[in-house]
């Protein structure tokens, strides 16, 4: 096995499992920057050992066992340090580190992980940003899109939500069952942002990070069997309904095809399917909520693969019911969004200037671009360039500012 060999299965590993293996380290060390720590020493050992003596039969638990001695080690470090200077004598039998086969590796730690990040002890805020941060490795600047919050304010929130756990000894593990109900509104909330933010990725040269969405999904799974529940069961419809047109949203060279353009034949029944099962199994529960009501749309434009044709006064009637459970900016953009395209421009142009009075969105390039799309279809071509050029200038993803400069150049042609 060659090096370069080994450094690229290692990268591989990295991908698909640090988040994994993060929160495996969280778990057993208790403490966040620890078991960071531990990770970067991990994968570390890994480039050292693997090309010498191969690639162990279980990586991740190899991983999890080195980064948990790493862990210990430094653990024992900075105690005998504070013993040092506070003139201590060492404890007569010191804790020793469990022998690799002894760790018991959970099953889920990242589900264990989000429960433990999403403590009532800490402010909703901190519990947001902690949990996309540390459980599935978001970035700041990421966090702060999706929230339109500056990033600093993120850190500043994520270092709180540490040092809060760190004061009060939380434990990272899932709670007990009389507790889950109050915790999980807030996990399907972050749920939601990751997999939008794989739906959709903010930054960078990919649209759609699968890293991110796959992780949604398979989480959101295991949420459905820990906490049946309709809203649990709602957001995995969601999920599977949109994540059903994923080969279809981009080509093969990574360019954005719009929903109009999109190849029917690429989506995926499989997922259509299993995606309406569960919408099903979640009305039959009885809630009807906001999170319902986006599978309910996404099922909708899910439904044209067979038809063809978009059933734009459902979409619109749900998009209004969706307003009425959570009129939050972003709810009222997609409305208006659907009744430009189901209706036309003229109320959709009195719904989006609303939204440009209040000044909430002025920094969401997807508002620019819905505006800019508007004025085109009015003829109000300098206005429709000022949005376009605007959206761009906002955008910091690669294939979004690559159609954004096509609509331009649609604009002059």
């Amino acid at each position: 096995m060659t090096t370069e060999t080994t450094r690229g299965e290692v990268e591989q590993i990295y991908l698909a499992e640090s988040r994994r293996v993060f929160a495996s380290l969280v778990r057993l060390l208790g403490d966040f920057d620890l078991a960071e720590e531990a990770l970067q020493e991990a994968f570390g050992a890994a480039l050292e050992q693997w090309p010498r003596d191969g690639l162990p039969a279980r990586p991740r638990a190899w991983l999890v066992s080195v980064g948990r001695f790493r862990g210990i080690d430094a653990q024992r470090r900075r105690r005998r340090l504070e013993r040092a200077i506070a003139e201590e004598p060492p404890p007569a039998r010191p804790w020793p580190p469990p022998a690799p086969d002894e760790i018991d590796e959970v099953e889920d730690p990242r589900l264990a992980l989000l429960f433990a990040c999403c403590r009532p002890e800490l402010p909703r805020d901190a519990q947001v940003a902690l949990t996309l941060r540390e459980v599935c490795g978001l970035t700041t600047e990421e966090i702060g899109r999706a929230y339109l919050t500056k990033p600093s304010t993120i850190a500043q929130r994520i270092v709180r939500a540490k040092q809060k756990i760190r004061e009060l000894g939380l434990k990272f593990e899932i709670p007990d069952r009389d507790e889950l109900p109050a915790r999980r509104e807030l996990v399907l909330e972050v749920l939601y942002l990751v997999f939008n933010e794989g739906y959709a990725a903010s930054r960078g040269s990919t649209y759609i990070r699968t890293d991110l969405s796959d992780e949604a999904i398979r989480l959101t799974r295991l949420l459905c069997e820990l906490l049946p529940h309709p809203d649990c069961e709602s957001l995995l419809a969601l999920f599977l309904l949109q994540d059903a047109r994923r080969a279809a949203r981009t080509s093969s060279s990574g360019e954005l095809i719009l929903f109009s353009e999109q190849d029917r034949d690429l989506w995926d029944q499989t997922r259509l399917r299993e995606g309406k099962m569960w919408l099903e199994r979640a009305l039959t529960g009885g809630a009807f909520g906001s999170i319902t009501a986006r599978a309910a749309i996404a099922l909708v434009y899910g439904e044209s693969a067979e038809t063809g044709v978009i059933d734009w006064p459902q979409i619109i009637a749900l998009h209004e019911y969706h307003v009425a459970l959570d009129p939050q900016p972003v709810s009222r953009l997609a409305r208006a969004i659907a009744i430009l395209e189901g209706e036309g421009p003229k109320r959709a142009a009195s719904l989006l200037d609303e939204l440009a009075v209040e000044g909430s969105l002025e920094h969401f390039p997807p508002f620019h671009a819905a505006r800019g799309e508007l004025f085109r279809r009015l003829g109000r071509i300098s206005e429709a360039r000022s949005a376009y050029e605007r959206a761009f200038a906002l955008s910091q993803s690669e294939p979004e500012r690559r159609l954004l400069e096509r609509k331009l150049g649609e604009l002059i042609s």
